[in-house]
């Protein structure tokens, strides 16, 4: 499994930016499917998730400013992030739980990570 993101970038406080990542490979079935993010000198952190079912869950800091979609049928999830803020500022991960029927478990899945910057 693959999960391919892009997006990211520099912008100014108060602009905008959208994430998109999109899951490939043999598979797949995909639970849970999302964004993290992980600030210099921090843990990774969750921005929003999307479940199997559509339940959207955010990070407090984000609610209100940014928004996550997902496209099932292509199994790519988008964040739509508004109102930037130099706080907003890390490296933001993709996440996908796909379900392995073999072995009846879920496998944790990340991408290699966008970097977006927000100068002040």
């Amino acid at each position: 499994v693959q999960l391919q993101a892009s997006g990211g970038g520099l912008v100014q406080t108060g602009g905008s930016l959208r994430l998109s990542c999109a899951a490939s490979g043999n598979m797949l079935t995909i639970n849970d499917m999302g964004w993290y993010r992980q600030a210099p000198g921090k843990q990774r952190d969750l921005v929003a998730i999307v479940s199997s079912g559509g339940n959207i869950n955010y990070a407090a800091s984000v609610k209100g400013l940014f928004t996550i979609s997902r496209d099932f049928a292509k199994n790519t999830v988008y964040l739509q992030m508004n109102s930037l803020k130099p706080e907003d500022t890390g490296v933001y991960y993709c996440y996908a739980s796909v379900f392995r029927a073999a072995t009846l478990t879920y496998e944790d899945y990340w991408g290699e990570g966008t970097q977006v910057t927000v100068s002040s």
